[in-house]
C-alpha cells in the first residue's frame, strides 16, 4: 500500500492504487474469468445490433438508427471500465496515474450522462411514432435524428465538464489506495485530505438534475405512450407496441434504478462494497443484457439477426 504525505498534492501525487476486488489470488483469477467472458459476450451481443441495422434495409427507420448508436455507446462504455478491471485483476500493483484516473473518471461518468440522453431520446422516438404517427416521417427525419445521436454525445461530455474539473482540484495527501475498481466519484472522494462537501453537493446536485429530469420525461413521454397505446383495438399492432415499449422500459428501469441509488442516495459513498455492486450492475450488467432485452422482444431485429447468422 503506497501512501502520500506530501502537503503538494497536485506536484507530487503521481499515481492511485485501485483496490478492486478483495478477495484471494485465486478468485481473482475466476474473476477475470468470468468478467472476461461478459465483456466478449456485450461486445459481440451489441456489435450484432449494429451490424443488423447496417445490413437491413427495413431497419433504416429512426427506432433502430437509435438503437445501433446505443449499441455503439455500449461498448464505448463497457471499454471505458471494463479492461483496466481485467488487468488490475492480473496485476500486482493495481496503479493508475494520477491524470489517467482524472480521464477515467470524466469519461466513465460522461458516458453514463450520454446514456441518460440517449434514452430520453429514444423515448421521444417512441412517443411520436405512437401518439403523433401521421406526423411520424415529417418529425423525425434522418437529420432529425442525427441530431439527436449528437445532441446526446455532446450533452453528455459537457454535461461532466464541472464535476471533473471540481474532482481535480481536490486535495489527496494520504493514502493513495481507491476501494473501487475504476477511479470513482464517492470512491475518490472518501481519501481527500480534507472535507470537501461543496465539491460532493456540486457533484451529486449535477448528478440529481440530469437523472430525474431525463427519468421525468421518460416517464411522461411513456405515460402518454401506453394510454395510446391502450386505446389501439386488440390486435398485432398493439401487441407490437406494448413490446417494444417493454423492453425500453426494462432498460430504463435497470439503469436509472442503478444510477440512483449510486449517485444519488447519500449512503451509498460509505459503502464501498454497495458501490462495486452498483457499478457493476450499471455499468457491466446493463451493457450485457441491452441486446437481449431488445432483440428477443423485436421479430424485426431477430429476423435481421438471422440473416446475418446465415450471412456468418
Amino acid at each position: 500500500m503506497h501512501v502520500l504525505n506530501n502537503k503538494n498534492v497536485t506536484a507530487s501525487f503521481h499515481e492511485f492504487i485501485l483496490l478492486g476486488f478483495l478477495c484471494s489470488q485465486e478468485i481473482e483469477i475466476l474473476l477475470f474469468v468470468l468478467f472476461s467472458i461478459i465483456y466478449i459476450l456485450t461486445l459481440l451481443g451489441n456489435s450484432a445490433i449494429i451490424c443488423a441495422v447496417w445490413w437491413d434495409q427495413q431497419l433504416h427507420t429512426p427506432m433502430y438508427i437509435l438503437l445501433a448508436n446505443f449499441s455503439f455507446l455500449e461498448i464505448c462504455y463497457i471499454n471505458s471500465n471494463v479492461p483496466s478491471m481485467l488487468f488490475n485483476l492480473l496485476s500486482k500493483t493495481k496503479t493508475i496515474s494520477y491524470h489517467g484516473c482524472i480521464l477515467q473518471f470524466y469519461i466513465f461518468l460522461s458516458l453514463c450522462a450520454t446514456e441518460l440522453f440517449f434514452l430520453a431520446f429514444m423515448a421521444f422516438d417512441r412517443y411520436v411514432a405512437i401518439c403523433r404517427p401521421l406526423h411520424y416521417p415529417t418529425i423525425m427525419t434522418r437529420k432529425v435524428c442525427g441530431t439527436l445521436v449528437s445532441a446526446s454525445w455532446v450533452a453528455g461530455f459537457l454535461w461532466l465538464v464541472t464535476p471533473a474539473a471540481l474532482i481535480s482540484q481536490v486535495p489527496f495527501c494520504g493514502s493513495n489506495v481507491i476501494d473501487h475498481y475504476l477511479c470513482d466519484l464517492g470512491a475518490m472522494l472518501a481519501i481527500s485530505c480534507v472535507p470537501v462537501p461543496k465539491t460532493a453537493l456540486t457533484c451529486s446536485t449535477f448528478s440529481a438534475v440530469i437523472t430525474f429530469i431525463t427519468l421525468f420525461y421518460i416517464l411522461a413521454s411513456y405515460t402518454l405512450v401506453l394510454r395510446a397505446v391502450v386505446q389501439v383495438p386488440k390486435g398485432s399492432s398493439r401487441r407490437k407496441a406494448f413490446s417494444t415499449c417493454t423492453s425500453h422500459l426494462i432498460v430504463v428501469f435497470l439503469f436509472y434504478g442503478s444510477v440512483t441509488v449510486m449517485y444519488v442516495s447519500p449512503g451509498v459513498a460509505s459503502q464501498p462494497g454497495r458501490q462495486k455492486f452498483l457499478t457493476m450492475l450499471y455499468s457491466i450488467a446493463t451493457p450485457l443484457l441491452n441486446p437481449l432485452i431488445y432483440s428477443l422482444r423485436n421479430k424485426e431485429m431477430k429476423v435481421a439477426l438471422k440473416k446475418i447468422m446465415c450471412k456468418l
